[in-house]
This record gives structure tokens, sequence and C-alpha cells, in this order.
């Protein structure tokens, strides 16, 4: 799109912003230069705490008490944003610009039909009332693609999923009719199949409206698909800005490039993920150089001393690096060029596999009583699990995929013992966990672990480090004298690369990366054979994530663990994983090796999952398969084949009983009329 000749409408000059602390002051966003014309998709990426998200609510006008705007200019349509009263500013607020926050529930009011929040909107920018605006917000639904308009005016945010939520604030967002859409993180916590429908609605509104979007996100996958321009931050200053083509084909900060590097794939199983060392430096900081120095695979001694200026590439790809700087190029032994690509390993790092199954699940089944009404009276079953079987071997990693509400965390808690099954066996080592005491099974506990999503969440904050990591052993009653328990945690930091003095500090001192670390460190510290990891990189960036699996990997080959990975991450899973079970509204639809399932997928459900990650390098011919509609409740699973409802290739049969499981292979299996004769 060629935009010589005309005004953009946003531009954002020398943007500064600042939050004063008790001490300090953090400029959280240090002249930050942008421009977005109108229709275009501008990505911004970075990892957490780079200032993106300030970047937006500066533009907003609507940062916390403690921020404020120092210098820059912020101009819409040529006004500029910055000198206008708070009045005008609320004029322009979801009217004009408009924005979608990454956290749908708590941008919801619970208490308020969702109808009415979004008939809200329409009564304030639009100026109609009463039959008219509800008529417009039944548009608006149904233009994000929320079946039965009607049905779902009256309904409140917690009866709708996550995807369906991420919608109503997008019908939210268009109300004013926008010009200029910001989304932040818009498809951060959505499964793939949720993320490809919200990215193409997203795409085919910009169409139809001629609306601009700034989109934030970490995701390289999503920028692909949506952006014309990207801009990369890194610790609150725009480090490279170039077209989409440019910067997936030739990005040249030593930044964007370690991005890359980190990203997992199947081509890099053999191999360590590049990571990128350290951590962006602190933004209360005064720089004398470039904020990327300490971390950089090339800096020199002027990358410490000066700070890097803007360097135009031409044809819209600009940088601030020295490496590209006339003035410094030849102060650099390495350049982007000369440094040698980083090769893949031929030698297969090989697993010591031991074929004796440690973990043997037959028939799983875990249901739950609904219960409701003023005298809890008995209103049905949740059928979460229902008739689940896989194995694992030692030293082996098992991921389970699906989508939120499938019941993978539930088959977690199950095989812990967390949630006592319904029926059906869970062998461990030939001892059937489901038959044991309770006395028994507390000493086996150590034999088997859980890292859970959200590692703050699962810590105690009022604990220090060293007591969390201690915990296990302290109620187990294992790792001898305190003395030797103490000694324990240091050899359990040094093994997930935690300095020592971390010991008498408080979660909340911590990244996500470093939590994460130490909830490692605390499943570790009773010598368990089995980790259930659920979840545990989905809420990390890309480059933190690389540090995870690298620690998962080589734990595994050290010490001989095994894996249950719950994710819905399949780039993850084709780097980690040895076998893939693809669940379905609790049962297993598809099984087999990591080759078997991501190569060469069987079951229609896992055609769409793998047809609907966003990917980098778009093979040709590839064909998204949409699927319609949600995941049905497991309250009331369709009869049937549970896929038959959104399945592309159903036959009569399919709704009538549930598929019997196939042997394609040795080592793949499928339950799918399609491959029963």
């Amino acid at each position: 799109m060629n935009h010589s000749q005309e005004r953009p409408l946003l531009r954002v000059e020398g943007l500064v912003t600042t939050f004063a602390g008790h001490q300090q002051t953090v400029r959280a966003v240090d002249g930050v230069s942008l421009s977005i014309h109108r229709g275009e998709t501008y990505a911004l990426l970075g990892e957490s705490g780079c200032g993106k998200s300030m970047t937006s609510l500066s533009i907003m006008r609507l940062l916390p008490p403690a921020g404020r705007i120092n210098s820059g200019r912020v101009l819409f349509d040529g006004e500029d944003l910055m000198t206008l009263s708070d009045a005008k500013m609320r004029r322009i607020r979801g009217k004009r610009i408009a924005m979608i926050f990454q956290e749908p529930m708590t941008s919801l009011n619970p208490v308020v039909t969702i109808g009415e929040q979004i008939a809200e909107s329409v009564r304030l920018h639009q100026g109609v009332n009463g039959e008219v605006a509800k008529a417009k917000v039944e548009a608006l639904l149904n233009d994000v693609g929320i079946a039965d308009p009607l049905q779902r005016y009256g309904d409140y945010p917690h009866q709708l999923s996550g995807g369906m939520k991420q919608r109503v604030m997008i019908a939210m967002a268009l109300a004013g009719e926008p010009e200029l859409l910001i989304a932040d993180e818009p498809t951060t916590a959505l499964d793939v199949t949720i993320q490809a429908q919200v990215l193409a609605l997203l795409k085919k509104l910009q169409q139809e409206r001629g609306m601009a979007l700034l989109l934030i996100t970490h995701d390289l996958g999503v920028v692909s698909e949506m952006a014309g321009t990207v801009g990369v931050m890194y610790a609150g200053q725009l480090v490279e800005e170039a077209t989409r083509a440019q910067f997936f084909s030739g990005a040249k900060h030593p930044y964007s490039q370690k991005l890359f590097e980190s990203l997992p794939t199947i081509e890099k199983r053999d191999q360590p993920l590049a990571v990128i060392q350290g951590a962006v430096p602190s933004l209360a900081a005064t720089f004398t150089g470039c904020r990327f120095a300490e971390r950089c695979d090339f800096s020199e001694a002027s990358c410490h001393q000066h700070l890097p200026r803007w360097s135009d590439q031409g044809a819209g790809h600009g940088l601030r690096c020295h490496m590209v700087d006339p003035a410094y190029i030849g102060t650099f032994k390495n350049n982007i060029e000369t440094l040698p690509q980083r090769q893949l390993s031929t030698s297969k790092a090989e697993k010591s596999v031991d074929a004796t199954p440690l973990l043997v699940v037959r028939d799983l089944k875990m249901h739950f009583q609904i219960r409701n009404g003023l005298f809890n009276r008995h209103a049905g079953k949740l059928y979460a699990v229902d008739g689940l079987s896989l194995q694992i071997e030692k030293g082996r990693t098992l991921a389970l995929v699906g989508e939120s509400g499938c019941g993978k965390t539930t088959v977690g808690k199950a095989i812990l013992q967390l949630n006592r099954p319904t029926s059906g066996e869970v062998l461990f080592e030939g001892d059937d966990l489901t038959q044991i005491s309770d006395a028994a099974l507390r000493s086996r506990r150590n034999d088997f672990q859980i890292i859970f999503q959200d590692p703050f969440s699962s810590m105690n904050p009022r604990m220090k480090v060293v007591d969390i990591i201690r915990e296990g052993m302290v109620t187990l009653g294992i790792g001898g004298s305190d003395a030797e328990q103490l000694a324990r945690v240091d050899q359990l930091l040094g093994q997930v690369g935690l300095p020592l003095n971390v010991r008498d500090r408080y979660p909340h001192e911590f990244s996500g990366g470093q939590r994460q670390r130490i909830c490692i460190a605390r499943a570790l510290a009773v010598n368990p054979k089995l980790i259930i990891c659920d979840e545990p990189t989905s809420a990390l960036d890309v480059s933190v994530q690389a540090q995870i699996l690298n620690l998962l990997k080589e734990l595994q080959q050290t010490m001989g663990l095994s894996y249950l990975f719950i994710t819905h991450n399949l780039s993850v899973v084709s780097y980690l994983a040895d076998e893939v079970a693809v669940m379905y509204l609790g049962r297993i639809v598809e099984q087999g090796t990591v080759e078997d399932v991501l190569n060469n997928p069987q079951h229609p459900y896992t055609q769409a999952l793998i047809s609907a990650i966003p990917v980098i390098d778009k093979a040709e011919g590839r064909t998204l398969i949409r699927l319609e509609g949600d995941l049905p409740s497991p309250a009331s699973p369709p009869a049937g084949c549970h896929f038959h409802t959104r399945c592309p290739k159903t036959m009569a049969k399919c709704g009538e009983h549930y598929p019997q499981s196939s042997n394609l292979s040795n080592s793949h299996r499928v339950s799918c009329f399609l491959y029963l004769d």
C-alpha cells in the first residue's frame, strides 16, 4: 500500500511516558515515534514489560494516576490529542479510537447483561435509544459471529466462553464505529481455533470498515498473519520497524533475530533453543549506551558507551543499532551477515528410554454432579473425562492437547488423585492409585508432582522462596536434616538457573519466567519420577518460554523424568514431546508420535487444530479449516461422535454412536468412522 502522499490517521512523535515511584522515576515509554494509515494493521511486538501497553494507554490518555506524559505529540487525523481537554478526549475515546483489552473477563461488568453493556456504548456514541439501540446491538453481535444474538442479549459474562467474551469486547469496541481500533493482546488467553476465528473476524471487519488497527502482541505467528507494518519494542524504545515482508525475510536488529531463534519448532527438537541471556534492564536506569548491549551477541565497547541512533534503511525499514550506523560499522568484529548461522545439530540426542510404562491410565472417567436451586438438588452430570486411556514410558513426554474445556487439566488432577476418579484405573509402576488408601497415597506423593499454569497463584505470597521449595520435603519427611534440606534447595536453585541470593525473597519480587523456575524447583525437590506440566509456558514470552523448555528437556535427560505436558500450543509440542494425544470433550480422538500426529493428522478435529495455528513461513496451499461454533457443553455432549456437530466430514452414522479406536500403524491410532473400514 503506497502511503507516501497520504496523511497518516495516527502519528506518534517522540512520546515519553514516566511513572513516579517512591525513590525513582520509571521511563515506561521513551521516545516512541510511529504512524498508522487508514485500513492498515500496525503490529507492536515485544516482551512483557517493554512498554507496548503503556504506549497504547498513552495514546488514549488512560494512564494510571502515577503515570504522566512528559513530552511528545499524538496526532490523530491531524489533531494533537495531548492538547485536548478531558471532555473533548472523552468524545474521541470509544467513538473514534476504541480499545480491546487483554483480559475480557475483567473488562466486562459481571452483573450487567452483555446486551446492556454493548447498548450503553451504542447509546453514548450513536445517540440512539430503545428498540433502535437494541437492533444495533443485535447487528453488532451478528457481525462478530455470535450465533442467536437475540438469546445472547440477555446473557451474563459468566455464561459465555473465553472466545465469546472476546467477541463481546470487540462488539463493544465497534459500537462507536471507530476509525482506529487498538487491540491489546486480543488472543493471548484463547485456543488456536478460537484465536483463528477472532483474527479472521478482525481482518474482515477492518476490510469492511476501512478501520486502522494497532495490534499489540508477543506472538510472531499472529504478527505474520495480521500485520502490514511491524514495530519491535525493547525496554521502552522502538528498536526496529519494517514491513511484514522485510521483517520476516530479513529482520536486522539482534533482538528481533533472537526472537526468531527462540521459537520452538519440530526441526529444533535435537538441540537447545536459542535464549536471550540476562534480563530486560530497569527502566528507572539512566542509559549511556544501547539498552540491549548486555544481552547482545554482537556488542562491542561502543554499544555500552554511546546511545544508538535511529538508522533509516530505506523502503520503510529502520532500526536503532550501531551495527548499521556508518559512524560505528568499522568497530564490529562480527556483523549480522558474517556471524555464522546457527546450524541444526544432526546428531540426535537419544533418550534413554525404558519400554516399561511408568504410568498406564485405562478407561478413566471423571463425572461431576451438577446441583442447583435452593435445596441443592441433583440436576445432572458433567462428563469432564469420559473413558480416556493413555500410557507414558519412563523418560518420555506425552503431550495432551485440545481446546479449553475439553478436560485436559481434569485428567492431570485425576491421575494425581487430587480429584478421585469416578471409575477407571491409574496404574503407577503397577500400583492402582485409585484403589490404595489415603495413607498409602500420601507415602507415594513424592513420585508425582505438578507444575501449574499460573506460577504466582500456585505459591504462597507470604512464604520465602527457600520455604516454598522446602515445603514438600518437610511435609513428606524426606531430604534429611534441616541443613541437608537447605543444601538441597541451593542445589535446586542452581539446577533451574536461579542465583542463590533469591532464597530469602518473596514471589512478588520475580518475573513470570523466574516464578515458573521456582515452581519447577519445588516440584523437583521431592525427586519425582513423573511431572504433570499444566500449560507451564502459556503466559510466558517467547524468549522466556525457550529458557523453560530448555530446562525441562535438560532435566529429563539428566534425571530420566517423565512428563505429561498439558498444552494448546502445538509448536511447543513439536519441540518437546515424544507422543501426542489429542483430546475433544473428555475423550482422546487421535494419538501417536509427534511426527505421526503433527505431520500426518487424520482426525478432522486434529486437522482443524493444526490448520488454525498462525505460522510464520506460510506453506503454499495451506488451507484454514474453520471450525464453526464453540465446544459443546460437557454436561450434555452430543450423541454419537462428540465432534460431529462441528465436523466438516460428518456422515449420518456419526450422530448415532461413538466410533471405536482404529490403529493406523503401530504408533498411530484414531477414533473416527472415516477409518473404521
